[in-house]
């Protein structure tokens, strides 16, 4: 009896001899079709190909999925810094923008509520070179730190309100900085204190970009005009209305970038510390020398002379900026701690001597010292810690 292979010209069985290559696809994507048709015993089923086991086809798509989470993570702006989108004048990780009193400056929220400047310009000699990765801390209650002019308002507040009450987006990105309801942003405002900065000052400066808030690193220059809080913290910067918040710690040496006014030096540069208590005095100097106090909140109606203080200067602290609570982009305290400027690694070559010492008829700018003695305190540039070092009386 003769043996005829199937009409079909199917075999019978498996083969006998390896696979000629690897399993493949359909070009659908899908598994492989069932055979059609009859025909004697049929062979063993196909081995399932990888992509068809259901265990292994969720480990991949969840590996990927945690592929694309931390690709995006890793390439957000603000992941791990502080930089923000300005349209040419952003700082990245690392910079800080010098910004001058009078400069509106990079993505504003609102148009300009300050008015002209009267502080003068005179950034004060430190008593001793700050260590590396810190800078100089003053309280935002110390007699002297801010100044302005006796019933005169640096900043219009209530301009500064209608500007928000025209542009609720602002004012709810502005609210979402400050951590106020958006309907209390009128009140958070009239709760400040217009007044000028007498020193070049570390802040956060946070910006308005498609309808979100930004936040860079920035130096405020002498004269600006700002709103401070009941700590005496700046919390807004009149020229463009964006609130102000601590600085942040730079995982990096920083560079500085924008313009550089005449008399900047980094190492001068100071950042305002919270008063201990709440502050419902601040004494102002005027720019011919004359001494008035300023009730907070108030615009300066209720402005009246008062006497020199017996310290005129405040006490200078070595501190070192950290993540602050009320950043809206900070995650968390950077691992490594900024000096306030490249500058920074100069030496000085007279401590004692202010670069510009002021005139016999005004008074000694906020943190130089009056006489021959040098502080001595030092930090470790670790832990935000500070030591005061007390001018000369």
């Amino acid at each position: 009896m003769s043996v005829e292979p199937p009409s079909s010209g199917r075999p019978t069985g498996p083969p006998s001899g390896p696979l000629s290559g690897p399993s493949q696809p359909p070009p659908g994507g899908g598994p492989p079709s069932e055979p059609t048709g009859g025909g004697g015993g049929e062979g063993p089923e196909p081995r399932r190909p990888w992509w068809g086991s259901v265990p292994r086809v969720a480990i991949i798509a969840t590996a990927v999925v945690a592929a694309v989470i931390i690709a995006v993570v890793l390439s957000r702006p603000d992941s791990g810094g502080t930089g923000a989108s300005d349209g040419g004048t952003s700082t990245s990780q690392g910079e800080i923008f010098l910004q001058p009193a009078a400069d509106t400056g990079p993505d504003p929220f609102t148009e300009s509520t300050a008015e002209q400047s009267s502080a003068s310009p005179v950034s004060p000699s430190p008593t001793e070179l700050a260590p590396q990765n810190t800078v100089q801390g003053v309280q935002g209650g110390a007699p002297g730190l801010y100044g302005g002019t006796r019933n005169v308002a640096s900043c219009d507040v209530e301009k500064q309100i209608t500007y928000f009450e025209g542009a609720p987006d602002k004012q709810r990105a502005f609210a979402s900085v400050v951590r106020v309801e958006t309907s209390d942003v009128p009140a958070y405002l009239r709760s400040l204190t217009p007044v000028q900065l007498r020193m070049d000052t570390r802040v956060t400066n946070h910006g308005y970009k498609d309808g979100a808030a930004t936040s860079y690193q920035a130096v405020l220059q002498t004269g600006t005009a700002v709103l401070v809080d009941d700590r005496g913290v700046p919390r807004v910067r009149c020229a463009c209305g964006n609130p102000l918040s601590p600085p942040v710690a730079q995982q990096t040496a920083p560079k500085t970038t924008g313009e550089e006014w005449p008399g900047y030096d980094g190492a001068k540069v100071v950042m305002v510390t919270p008063a201990p208590e709440p502050v419902e005095v601040f004494v102002m100097c005027e720019p011919d020398g004359q001494w008035f106090e300023r009730h907070k909140g108030d615009t300066g109606k209720k402005d009246r002379k008062t006497e020199k203080p017996d310290k005129p200067s405040p006490s200078v602290s070595v501190t070192t900026p950290t993540s602050p609570t009320d950043s809206t982009t900070s995650t968390g305290p950077p691992t490594t701690e900024p000096p306030s400027s490249e500058t920074e690694t100069k030496t000085e070559t007279s401590p004692d001597s202010p670069s510009e010492p002021p005139s016999s008829e005004s008074p000694p700018p906020p943190g130089s010292d009056t006489g021959s003695g040098t502080g001595s305190g030092t930090s470790s540039g670790t832990g935000g810690g500070t030591t005061d070092q007390a001018p000369a009386s």
